[in-house]
């Protein structure tokens, strides 16, 4: 779970913060070829894994490789204290420490970067659904409030990196097939060199899914060029165009789910099925961004990003038909100034929308009557800066401090005389406070408190209901942390234990009418307590041994979430469970790679039961997922073949993913996969970069 490199951005000029005299430790020759070391961008540390005070988990092209690339869902699983939920193929869902309490479906709560542009719009919402494991090197994600450089969001932050540092010009290409009639195809071109260079990348996957009506259909054409104008000045460029269409099958009672877990949401209670709706998601998205580096001194760089996008969003559903266009643009500035004894980070992001959402009947599939036309629009802006100070005998200190305000306006013209409905979140202010100390040089011991604070997304403010609800309040907290990590080995033998609690204010919760329509609510108070710990252990084969690289991974979370204060007209939950989260997960695997090129790639799973609302009276039940991948890879020259072969869900687990929580009449039920297979092949060709 920590293998490959994943660091944001290029330091090959600027000092590592905290390294007196810029000297890097180098491994022995054998230790560097099993693990490369591990530079995260996150906090703007550009340090070790081992080295960083926070709560930060990575997933590089290591663990997409190690599970079916139809889906990222497995691998952001394998994080301690992340869950990522997939109602049907392409319907994601992720949480971190348990966010997922206002995330019906989608990315909420959540910060997310792309390149270090902002991904996440001015309305609070995130469109993953869009990227596919091709359109990821790597992710960072940090776990906890992380406001004091990200902004206002109190789940945490991602950050998505595309491509990796070193420009190998060359192809890539990739098919993979799999039960439910699922492909998955993906052509990349690199030409150039470290010095000018283009990508060109194109995915595309399609499924029939295992329920009735979750079809799947995904194309995502990117591309990218980096110029390097001088030794300090990096223009690079990012834009992408995606095209997606989804089937919604839409949740079960507990019967309908023994009864038939495969069938898509039947007519009840005077409403149509999911068939008869013909509920799906059809997603357009356009993005541009340009990001200029410029590296002022040796000690100072700037780097400032602007970029474009534009959604185009249509999603029938059982109880309207919903037309939705978003464009929207912002940017993100960045100092550093880094010295062996301090580092500091200041700057400040900004971004703008003009959305539109028309909200018509459904009749059959196809729009009715006229509900609701709303013209909303939305800014939200960010100032921040952080300082780390680097101590003698391994003591360092950070101290972050951000100013948040966003604003939604919402004008109704399909009613006439309507007075448009505002409301600024701001004025809050969201600082972080780390101590760390190097007990030895491979043990760190670190303590944080973070403040964080979350103003309604626009989709919670205007719900499909069609309500206006800007009584809802912004959720604010603060978060108490502390852990240890160690590197034995020169980083052979990982090991991480975190702690946190975080008390929670004005918590948004979703909730479900009698049509299946969401509206939200503030939920008073939450306490949220929590170890998150992972063990990693590369083994060291001899140097004539039948295996070049063997490793065993781990990953265990313990999690005690309640309601702290929270009553429902006269009902009290104070003391209940959150619902959609589990007490214990656990997850581990073992990678075995060897001389001939055979690997092999075994993971488990298991997830305990979890409450599924606000009384927990109904559970999701406890399951178990076990899977493998093999197969055997061979270099002929600069070109490298992989077949594999491989297994999700190996035991034949019956489970639901992806819950819907609080929905009324007890249809909280999305049945995942059964057992299901898949093939692939990849062809990778390396060319020599020109200097």
């Amino acid at each position: 779970m920590i293998s490959g490199i994943a660091s944001g951005q290029d330091t090959s000029n600027m000092k590592q913060p905290g390294n007196p005299g810029n000297q890097i430790k180098e491994p022995d020759t054998l230790d560097r070829k099993l693990l490369p070391e591990v530079v995260i961008s996150a906090y703007e540390q550009n340090r070790r894994l081992a080295d960083v005070s926070a709560a930060v988990g990575v997933i590089t092209t290591a663990e997409w490789n190690r599970y079916n690339r139809m889906s990222i869902v497995p691998a952001m699983n394998s994080i301690p204290g992340v869950r990522m939920e997939e109602r049907s193929p392409g319907s994601y869902r992720i949480s971190f420490r348990g966010s997922t309490l206002r995330s019906p479906f989608g990315v909420r709560n959540v910060k997310v970067y792309l390149d270090g542009i902002p991904f996440t719009d001015p309305g609070g919402n995130t469109y993953m659904t869009q990227l596919a494991p091709f359109d990821m090197y790597s992710l960072e994600i940090i776990k906890g409030p992380a406001g004091s450089l990200y902004g206002a969001a109190t789940g945490g932050a991602l950050l998505i990196k595309s491509r990796p540092d070193n420009w190998q010009p060359g192809f890539t290409a990739e098919y993979n097939y799999g039960s439910f009639n699922s492909n998955t195809i993906n052509a990349q071109v690199r030409v150039g060199n470290q010095q000018a260079g283009n990508i060109v990348n194109y995915s595309h996957q399609t499924s029939d899914g295992y329920r009735n009506h979750t079809n799947l259909r995904r194309d995502m054409v990117t591309w990218e060029s980096m110029l390097k104008n001088t030794d300090k000045q990096t223009l690079s460029t990012y834009a992408f165009y995606g095209d997606l269409y989804y089937q919604t099958p839409g949740a079960l009672t507990l019967s309908e789910y023994n009864a038939n877990p495969k069938q898509a949401r039947p007519a009840a209670a005077g409403n149509p099925s999911a068939e008869q709706s013909q509920a799906a998601i059809y997603q357009k998205t356009f993005m541009a961004g340009i990001t200029n580096t410029y590296r002022i001194s040796s000690t100072f760089e700037n780097t400032t990003n602007f970029y474009g996008a534009y959604t185009n969003y249509k999603n029938p559903t059982f109880r309207n038909y919903e037309f939705r266009s978003e464009p929207h643009f912002g940017g993100r500035t960045i100092f550093n100034y880094t010295t062996d004894l301090l580092h500091v980070s200041f700057g400040g992001e900004a971004q703008k929308g003009f959305f539109q959402t028309q909200d018509y009947g459904n009749r059959n599939g196809a729009p009715d009557t006229l509900q609701t036309n709303d013209n909303i629009n939305t800014w939200t802006y960010t100032f921040f800066a952080q300082a780390d100070l680097f101590f003698g005998k391994g003591w360092q200190a950070s101290g972050g401090l951000s100013f948040n305000e966003a604003f939604i306006g919402i004008d109704r013209i399909s009613v006439p005389g309507f007075l448009p409905r505002n409301k600024t979140f701001g004025n809050e202010l969201a600082p972080r406070i780390a101590l760390s100390k190097k007990i030895t040089p491979d043990i760190l011991l670190y303590a944080s408190v973070s403040k964080g604070f979350s103003p309604p997304a626009v989709a919670e403010v205007l719900p499909s209901t069609g309500s206006i609800n800007t009584n809802l309040q912004p959720e604010n907290g603060i978060s108490y942390e502390t852990g240890i990590k160690s590197g034995f080995f020169n980083q052979r033998l990982y090991v991480e234990i975190i702690g946190f609690y975080f008390e929670l204010q004005q918590a948004i919760v979703v909730r479900k009418d009698s049509s299946n329509a969401d509206y939200y609510t503030n939920a008073g108070s939450t306490t949220q307590k929590g170890i998150e710990s992972q063990v990693s252990y590369q083994l060291l084969p001899s140097a004539t041994g039948l295996l070049t690289s063997a490793r065993l991974w781990a990953s265990y979370t313990l999690d005690n979430f309640t309601y702290g204060d929270f009553k429902k007209d006269t009902v009290n939950y104070d003391g209940k469970h959150l619902p959609g989260v589990a007490n214990n997960t656990f997850t581990g695997g073992i990678d075995l790679n060897s001389r001939p090129g055979i690997f092999l790639h075994l993971t488990y799973y298991y997830s305990d039961k979890m409450p599924l609302d606000d009384a927990n009276s109904a559970y999701a039940g406890a399951y178990q997922l076990a899977g493998g991948r093999i197969g055997y890879s061979t270099s002929i020259q600069k070109l490298n073949l992989t077949v594999f072969t491989g297994v999700d869900n190996a035991f034949n687990a019956k489970y639901s993913l992806g819950n819907d929580i609080n929905a009324a009449g007890g249809r909280y039920y999305n049945a995942a996969a059964t057992a299901n297979y898949f093939v692939g092949l990849t062809v990778n060709f390396n060319k020599a970069p020109k200097k």
